[in-house]
């Protein structure tokens, strides 16, 4: 017998959505963790990860290219955030965002030379679409009325993935 909403958790983790803590689901997966390790492994050769915050799934057989234009849109924002005064940490954990604000901080940024190579953030639609349809549907951001957007704790996945980048840097100039 599977565990209670099931079909919706592995839906959900298929499609590439984070489980947050603040969802009912995660308390479903963490109950049968064993479990569904066990069972994303055999059943599709997936990893099973986790924080104290989220779930997620992962594979070394990958070409998309979505996670890593999340990760280039956090570390532009964040970077902009920070040089505007704001602790990023603390504005991604808290605050909302009207679209137009994130479309600004995006468009006005000085990495402007990787915001116009990237489809996902080279024009106002694309932002709005990354963030209002992608990263919504994955759980990453929360839209309020008045297209305003905060992100869920989802969002520390792509700023951890960009400090163990931060790390290997020195490793690969060395290469």
């Amino acid at each position: 017998m599977y565990p209670n909403k099931h079909k919706q958790i592995v839906t959900s983790l298929m499609d590439g959505r984070f489980i947050t803590i603040d969802e009912s689901y995660f308390d479903i997966v963490k109950e049968n963790q064993d479990f569904y390790v066990e069972f994303f492994d055999k059943s599709f050769g997936f990893e099973l990860k986790n924080t104290q915050e989220f779930y997620y799934l992962i594979s070394e057989e990958t070409n998309e290219n979505t996670s890593r234009d999340i990760s280039i849109f956090f570390s532009i924002f964040c970077y902009e955030l920070d040089k505007d005064g704001k602790n990023f940490m603390d504005e991604l954990g808290f605050s909302d965002f009207h679209i137009e604000e994130i479309i600004d901080y995006i468009k006005n940024s000085s990495w402007s030379d990787i915001v116009k190579s990237n489809k996902q953030l080279n024009d106002a639609d694309s932002i709005k679409r990354l963030v209002g349809s992608t990263m919504v549907k994955r759980n990453i951001a929360v839209k309020h009325s008045d297209d305003n957007y905060s992100f869920t704790k989802a969002y520390k996945f792509f700023i951890d993935f960009a400090r163990e980048l931060l790390k290997s840097e020195p490793n690969n100039a060395k290469a």
